[in-house]
């Protein structure tokens, strides 16, 4: 059960040595309503990639699925979800609803022309979680652990993975069928929380998405192609492995791991509190 790899980018060259090392899905990011108001004070990338990339990108794919994040719902959706699903889109992603009605009027505009995935990323939504699950037509929910941290005034967003509300969403997610993952990582033995810890964890709770972090590989700090091709190679070939050397792995395995990220989650958010005051 190898994790699928997703990456954000709107850059031709870039989507290309992604694909060609591995990444199952190459992620264009259209949502920007409300975003600066969320997270323009933190250290968090907001995309500022436009509708035309879709196209772009699609052009130049030959394996690697197109994930297109487009806005919450708003009265341009229809739109927006059109143009992107004709443009070649293979998955639609909505963001930052809440309510059930929302998800309802989202799986209507995608029409059966795509897949469509959930990122579920709002306190309401995690409310809301079972009606929310009643619709068909969901084909994967991604758990954000950045809005949603934030939705709950937390101060580390594996604070989510560490007190069960992770497993919790993704036990409710997996009784329907529906295919889920959660969160992002960084190259294997980086990472505030190890990319490594976060991985088993994907195991133990048989989650089967994960982002590649901005930190995986940071084009706007490492420009040259080669570099970021070897960055890649090694950065997927490295979780591969590590992937490779879970699967016999026993339980106590998993619970200890599951231990391990409880403690470091706290002494994580330990240190950011004494930071605050």
């Amino acid at each position: 059960m190898a994790l699928k790899l997703m990456y954000i980018t709107n850059k031709e060259n870039v989507a290309q040595i992604a694909e060609k090392n591995g990444v199952d899905w190459i992620f264009i990011d259209l949502e920007i309503n409300g975003k600066e108001e969320r997270q323009g004070h933190l250290d968090t990338v907001i995309s500022r990639h436009s509708i035309e990339d879709v196209k772009k990108i699609r052009q130049v794919l030959t394996k690697a699925e197109l994930l297109v994040r487009v806005n919450p719902i708003y009265e341009g959706s229809k739109d927006e979800i059109d143009k992107v699903i004709a443009d070649g889109a293979d998955i639609v992603m909505l963001p930052f609803f809440k309510f059930k009605h929302e998800v309802e009027k989202f799986i209507k505009y995608v029409d059966g022309r795509c897949k469509v995935c959930l990122l579920l990323e709002t306190p309401e939504a995690v409310d809301n979680i079972d009606s929310i699950l009643s619709i068909n037509g969901i084909d994967y929910v991604h758990i954000g652990l950045n809005d949603l941290h934030l939705g709950y005034n937390m101060k580390f967003m594996f604070e989510l993975l560490a007190d069960g509300t992770v497993e919790m969403l993704c036990n409710k997610i997996g009784q329907k069928g529906i295919a889920y993952g959660f969160g992002g990582i960084a190259q294997i033995g980086e990472g505030t929380l190890r990319a490594e810890k976060i991985i088993t964890e994907h195991y133990r709770i048989s989650s089967s998405m994960v982002i590649l972090s901005r930190s995986f590989c940071n084009v706007n700090k490492v420009s040259d192609v080669k570099e970021v091709d070897k960055l890649f190679a090694k950065g997927i070939k490295d979780i591969r492995n590590f992937e490779a050397t879970l699967i016999d792995k026993s339980k106590d395995f998993y619970k200890a791991n599951q231990q391990e990220v409880k403690r470091v989650v706290s002494k994580i958010v330990g240190e950011v509190e004494k930071e605050v005051v």
